[in-house]
């Protein structure tokens, strides 16, 4: 039987949004990207330091980091991108589940390129805030989510 939810620290991640999987690790789309094509790969443990996962935990992460990263940059038409870790709570990580975020980047898309972490860290919080409280909010809905998962499925690995 396929996995209807994933654990992403206390949240439960829709199958729907989720794009690759592992036997370690899982990559899924953002609820509140910073930028076009903003996903995030983690381990299927629960591990809420980098420190604390396995070796092969460690290099199954970074191998599909990797791959993903080259095929977002091309699919985005992008020129570059940001690779991003907050290891504990003072480096700004809001989800205690290591995750690398991956952004596409392109020219001008901050005028400042270092403002990119402010952004993600705002996002962050509001997620955090968004998936503990159930109020309103601008979040993206599973089926939009769901088509840019269903996109990055055909991606090779």
């Amino acid at each position: 039987m396929a996995v209807e939810y994933y654990d992403f620290g206390p949240h439960k991640i829709h199958h729907s949004s989720v794009f690759h999987t592992t036997n370690l690790c899982f990559a899924f789309v953002n609820l509140r990207p910073a930028l076009p094509g903003h996903v995030l790969v983690c381990p299927k443990r629960q591990v809420k330091r980098v420190a604390d996962l396995t070796d092969d935990e460690n290099t199954d992460l970074w191998h599909i980091a990797k791959k993903l990263g080259r095929q977002l940059e091309s699919y985005h038409k992008a020129s570059s991108l940001t690779f991003c870790i907050q290891d504990g709570p003072q480096a700004g990580q809001s989800v205690a589940h290591v995750h690398i975020h991956i952004l596409p980047r392109k020219n001008g898309d901050y005028e400042n390129n270092d403002d990119i972490y402010e952004d993600i860290n705002e996002k962050e919080n509001e997620l955090n805030r968004a998936l503990e409280v159930d109020i309103k909010r601008r979040d993206r809905s599973i089926e939009e989510m769901a088509i840019e998962a269903d996109e990055y499925k055909k991606f090779v690995f």
